[in-house]
């Protein structure tokens, strides 16, 4: 048996906002369809709307800051794609949140077609000392964001008769990892949320699945990067997940090719979840 363990590691943590994204190759297989990708503006939502743009959709980021928003879709627009800047603050009130999916409705020429509930915060530190702020944040942005966009957008796939929900959550979602107690949480609830959504709207032509990153190295994890090496070390990956990885794992979901998937939360986590190695 010849030994493929002498080839140099990868690093456990290396994070390159363009990486793989400014050599995407082209395809048609989400042409003539829109999305919505929330928190959009930078690591993995960023490159989820990249990647669905690379393949044909007209893809609305979304975010609170709209120089970063225009950054994107100028990267999304000079690589041949179509982009449109949404801007929305996900932890205001349910009012302001279906006006802004009516705005990127709007901005879509008057349908979303695929739903990304990307966008998350993930404060921690002892139960103790977490914030009221922060908790409310935390519940606002995870929770009941993506439920109230879910509530504003699915009724329109419903009578059109096709639309597909893509949740992102967590591999915590199923652990329990000290000082991590509500983040989890509201990434378990994202993770009942699309097994409820798809028994609700699967049989009227909504597809509904999400997505479980590992750790993933993106600005957000910035902080992070002395320990990731030691996060990762164990999985059968090694290294951090790239958001670009997540991504083509999303427009798999959001593709044809996923027609019989339905409530599923993809692990894309290089094995943390589901496997040790000693």
């Amino acid at each position: 048996m010849s030994d493929t363990t002498a080839s140099a590691p990868t690093p456990a943590y290396v994070h390159d906002p363009a990486a793989g994204l400014d050599a995407l190759p082209r395809d048609a297989r989400l042409a003539g369809r829109t999305a919505l990708v929330t928190g959009s503006s930078s690591g993995i939502g960023e490159a989820i709307a990249r990647v669905l743009a690379a393949s044909g959709a007209r893809v609305a980021v979304s975010g609170r800051d709209t120089a970063r928003l225009e950054r994107v879709v100028d990267a999304i627009t000079a690589a041949g794609g179509e982009a449109v800047a949404v801007e929305a603050d996900l932890t205001a009130e349910p009012a302001e949140l279906r006006a802004a999916a009516a705005r990127a409705e709007a901005a879509l020429g008057g349908r979303v077609d695929i739903l990304v509930n990307n966008a998350g915060v993930y404060p921690g530190g002892p139960t103790p000392d977490l914030a009221d702020d922060a908790l409310a944040a935390l519940l606002n942005t995870n929770i009941r964001a993506p439920h109230a966009l879910v509530a504003a957008l699915a009724p329109g796939m419903v009578e059109r008769g096709h639309g597909v929900i893509v949740n992102t959550g967590s591999w915590m979602a199923r652990v329990g990892v000290p000082y991590k107690a509500i983040y989890p949480a509201t990434e378990a609830a994202i993770e009942q949320l699309t097994r409820a959504w798809a028994a609700e709207f699967g049989p009227r032509g909504i597809r509904v699945n999400g997505v479980a990153p590992g750790a993933t190295a993106t600005p957000g994890n910035a902080s992070s990067a002395a320990i990731m090496p030691e996060m990762t070390k164990g999985t059968v990956l090694g290294r951090a997940v790239q958001p670009i990885e997540i991504a083509y794992a999303v427009r798999w979901l959001a593709s044809d090719e996923a027609a019989a998937v339905h409530g599923i939360s993809l692990d894309v986590d290089g094995g943390i979840a589901a496997t040790r190695l000693g």
